[in-house]
């Protein structure tokens, strides 16, 4: 079950790392947050963040009131997020969780699936997911926009590098994003998901999706007007509320950058007893 050298060199060279505070970032992060306030169960929750990094989601929800236990990959992600309040964390493979069946309230797949290259992989996750999770609690997945690096590119202006092309073309081709120039800024090795396929792989892994929606939207690359929006208090609440209305219309889908995929398992086995879990990392 190894991963790609290129996709664990690029996060501990601090790619990512900055990446949510500012332009489409921002909006992504606060998009995403606005879908999981209205889909997680009400706190104080249980929250299985898989793949969380250094914990830019699991900390606001830990102030919300979850009870939020990261796992991420990178033992020294797990530690940053540790360190956040209320926020337990322990190294750990999306592949295979090393937590018990039925544990958590919900759990979040905000990572690992657009960084597992080959769609056996990604099952496994949403199937170590669907184990993970209660009885009807949901899995809220992230995947990346097959066709993403097309638009960025024009929208940042990569075009120009000759070597940036391939990699577009490959992405359109079969979704892998094979960055093979990681010095350069580009984002790492990935697989960039056509719109239909979350909902199938989640399928596969026996849950049943419940909503799969944009992110966050076309405007995601319009550029330094993104960047006086989100300044605006009042156009980012007015960019929030409206976003909401449009955010499962399927014709939208493929014109973001991120999607979210809410699936759920299904109610067919008893949850585990209050004193089973993971001890204090779960809370």
């Amino acid at each position: 079950m190894a991963t790609s050298i290129d996709i664990l060199d690029y996060y501990r060279r601090g790619g990512e790392h900055a990446r949510l505070a500012w332009g489409v970032g921002r909006l992504e992060y606060l998009r995403t947050l606005d879908v999981l306030t209205r889909m997680l169960p009400p706190a104080p929750a249980v929250v299985l963040d898989v793949g969380g990094a250094t914990g830019v989601y699991a900390e606001p929800l830990a102030a919300a009131g979850y009870r939020v236990h990261l796992l991420d990959l990178l033992p020294e992600h797990a530690a940053a997020a540790a360190g956040r309040a209320g926020v337990t964390a322990l190294a750990g493979d999306a592949r295979a969780l090393p937590v018990p069946d039925g544990r958590f309230d919900a759990v979040l797949l905000l990572g690992p699936l657009y960084h597992l290259l080959d769609r056996a992989d990604r099952v496994t996750a949403w199937r170590e997911a669907a184990r993970a999770v209660r009885p009807g609690g949901p899995v809220v997945a992230a995947t990346i926009s097959r066709y993403a690096s097309l638009f960025d590119g024009f929208a940042k202006g990569l075009f120009g590098d000759p070597d940036f092309r391939p990699l577009v073309e490959r992405a359109l081709a079969d979704g892998r994003h094979l960055n093979t120039r990681p010095e350069r800024s580009w984002f790492t090795s990935a697989y960039f998901h056509h719109p239909t396929e979350p909902a199938s792989e989640a399928t596969e892994a026996g849950l049943a999706v419940r909503r799969v929606v944009s992110v966050e939207g076309p405007l995601g690359f319009a550029g330094g007007r993104l960047d006086e929006i989100l300044a605006d208090p009042g156009q980012t609440e007015l960019l929030l509320e409206l976003s909401r209305r449009v955010e499962d219309e399927p014709s939208l889908l493929g014109a973001s950058g991120h999607l979210l995929t809410v699936a759920g398992r299904p109610r067919t086995a008893a949850r585990p007893a209050d004193g089973d879990g993971v001890g204090s990392a779960a809370g």
